[in-house]
């Protein structure tokens, strides 16, 4: 679908600072951008300073050095970013019993998994996080407490979701919402369909979401039409926006049906998040969103993780980049197309500004081994990831073969690794 073109943030000082030179620069060397260009480019100030052909950047005025990360082999791409994580229940699905709300409990899980995420690229991370019942509004305090303490590292943000919202009980549910907002929540959450009233309960996460300004982010598998058409005229023209997912039910319907509703979600402005990955804790199947049909209408479509390691998905990964593989090469997006779910859609979902491998934008970046995104997606193995102007990941991977250097000498092969197995 066409984009516009989005100009770098405007600013006479893009550092962002009190307009004293920055001492600290960081050059990444060598890099690989996917139109093919080697550059180098210089960050600064949390923003990318320049973009310059391989060797010709400086440190930068006011710096008597900086330090230098070489990317040669790499490919340099704009960070992805997740926007659908169950931060409260990952890594759980091995642990006896119930799953531990215990505050220490799920702090040490949503750092331990925002960190796994980072170590993947996603320096951004919403966390879908349950409020009331049980939990009431610990676990949402724990993740809170995860964020503060991964501070410069990763932003990481939550929406809170209520179970009922309706009838008797859901009085309960709407007042532990609108604390969850006070205490720190971001975002308006829940999942309509476990509601006797999902159209009530839509009514009543938007009102509070207009109430607080915040942006909306639904479960939903959008299996009932009439159901879903409805909640696309319900959320037109809130603003700062609506997102549901994921949406596995629109895959279900035939084609001109999921196509009426792809153009009615498209008309309201409201975004999609889908699950390549598989499920998660607030839907209970399977199965992923039509993406090339929502495109195709003109519906952001942003690709997420959903569970982590938690009992709707034992072996969940986190992993962007391999949801934009799945999206590749099982639902035909192409590579380019694929990666933008990750990192721009998934990034304007999270209400984050653009980025792009350009002298303004923020310094939000994923250097992957390879020269091209198709391989990148394929064998994403060794990663470094940049946050607000700094390398905050690394991830190295050498793979060696027994008594290959025969072979690869008489074959012209690159050397995998730097000694041989015996």
């Amino acid at each position: 679908m066409p984009d516009s073109q989005p100009q770098p943030p405007s600013s006479s000082n893009p550092s962002g600072s009190s307009g004293q030179p920055d001492p600290a620069a960081l050059l990444l060397c060598g890099a690989r951008l996917t139109d093919g260009r080697t550059v180098d480019v210089r960050l600064g100030g949390g923003r990318i300073e320049a973009v310059g052909t391989a060797g010709s950047l400086a440190p930068g005025p006011g710096r008597k050095g900086a330090a230098r990360v070489d990317l040669g082999g790499y490919l340099l791409l704009a960070a992805p970013a997740e926007p659908h994580a169950h931060s409260d229940t990952a890594l759980s699905a091995e642990q006896p019993g119930p799953v531990s709300y215990a505050p220490e409990d799920v702090q040490r899980r949503a750092t331990e998994a925002a960190l796994l995420q980072l170590g993947h690229g996603a320096t951004a991370v919403r966390a879908h996080v349950r409020v009331g019942d049980v939990q009431g509004l610990g676990a949402l305090g724990a993740v809170l407490q995860a964020r503060r303490s991964l501070r410069g590292l990763a932003e990481l943000t939550t929406v809170a979701m209520p179970r009922l919202l309706t009838g008797v009980a859901g009085a309960d549910g709407l007042a532990i919402l609108r604390d969850a907002l006070k205490m720190g929540a971001s975002v308006v959450g829940g999942c309509p369909d476990l509601d006797p009233d999902p159209t009530g309960y839509v009514e009543a996460v938007l009102e509070v979401a207009s109430e607080h300004g915040c942006p909306v982010d639904l479960h939903t598998d959008a299996a009932d039409p009439a159901r879903l058409s409805r909640l696309a005229a319900m959320a037109g023209g809130l603003r700062p926006g609506v997102t549901i997912g994921p949406c596995a039910g629109l895959a279900r319907l035939n084609t001109e049906a999921a196509s009426r509703l792809a153009d009615q979600l498209a008309a309201a402005g409201v975004a999609v998040v889908c699950l390549p990955q598989g499920g998660c804790s607030g839907a209970d199947r399977r199965g992923t969103a039509p993406v090339r049909l929502l495109r195709a209408a003109g519906v952001r479509v942003a690709a997420g993780s959903g569970a982590l390691r938690d009992v709707s998905n034992p072996v969940g990964r986190g992993d962007p980049l391999e949801a934009a593989y799945l999206l590749a090469s099982a639902h035909g997006l192409r590579p380019g197309d694929a990666y933008d779910a990750v990192s721009a859609s998934a990034r304007a979902v999270l209400g984050l500004p653009e980025v792009r491998v350009e002298a303004g934008f923020p310094a939000e970046l994923l250097a992957v081994r390879g020269d091209r995104l198709s391989g990148a997606l394929s064998l994403a193995y060794s990663r470094i990831v940049v946050h607000r102007g700094r390398v905050v990941a690394r991830t190295s991977a050498v793979r060696e073969y027994c008594n290959s250097s025969a072979a690869a000498a008489e074959l012209g092969l690159p050397r995998q690794g730097r000694t041989e197995l015996s």
